[in-house]
């Protein structure tokens, strides 16, 4: 069953590509139909922001109209260099009781302090409405099917004593049940297919299956040799 992805999903699975399956960018760029420097940038945004820095950008001015006028931030930062003690909140309150109207926010203040160095700028927390969750409401909606690399296991009959499989997975999205968890040798159309089935025989059938590119899942490469 074919499902329709997002543009912020779409571009999370070339991201997870890259960083997970460790795919080159130029393969990668050439299935998603973008550009190498493309897939650099969603892979910078990624580690930069999470999922929040997949989604397109806003053109709106970095200057805004609103931003406090140079006299005030002068004072703020009088202020701030007599009394190094006062916070955005007293500072606020001592230009109020000044005479100044309107007085600046506090958090106009607090950037005024960043900008002008006087404040070591705190961390925040990334607020809630930030994550992205795309969690199916119920079990059995929705299956996601991947393929593991890097899975190592003892093999004395190699030089180095350990040999790589690979790990074919699925999990249901709303419950987070590993349906799929089956090592393989060599991942292949076949492979996915025969575990694919042997979770539906166990489980029953999911309502959809999400996947990313991968040539065992689309057969946009199929060979009989490998499959």
């Amino acid at each position: 069953m074919l499902v329709e992805l997002s543009v912020v999903e779409q571009r999370y699975h070339a991201v997870m590509e890259v960083l997970s399956a460790g795919a080159p960018v130029v393969e990668v760029a050439a299935r998603y139909g973008v550009s190498r420097k493309t897939v650099h940038s969603w892979v910078r945004r990624y580690r930069d922001d999470g999922l929040p820095g997949l989604a397109d950008r806003s053109h709106r001015p970095h200057h805004h109209p609103w931003q406090l006028a140079a006299d005030v931030e002068a004072r703020i930062c009088e202020l701030r260099r007599a009394h190094p003690r006062w916070g955005p909140r007293r500072l606020g309150h001592e230009l109020a009781r000044a005479g100044l109207s309107p007085a600046p926010s506090r958090s106009s203040i607090y950037r005024t302090l960043v900008r002008h160095n006087l404040i070591t700028p705190r961390s925040r927390k990334r607020p809630r409405s930030d994550y992205v969750r795309w969690e199916r409401s119920e079990s059995m909606a929705l299956w996601q099917l991947d393929i593991m690399g890097s899975v190592m296991i003892s093999d004395d009959t190699t030089a180095t004593g350990t040999r790589e499989v690979k790990l074919i997975t699925g999990i249901d999205d709303h419950s987070r049940y590993l349906v799929i968890a089956t090592v393989v040798a060599h991942p292949t159309s076949r492979a996915v297919c025969r575990a694919f089935l042997g979770a539906l025989a166990e489980f029953g059938v999911p309502e959809q299956v999400l996947t990313d590119n991968g040539m065992q899942f689309t057969g946009a490469y199929y060979s009989s040799r490998t499959s």
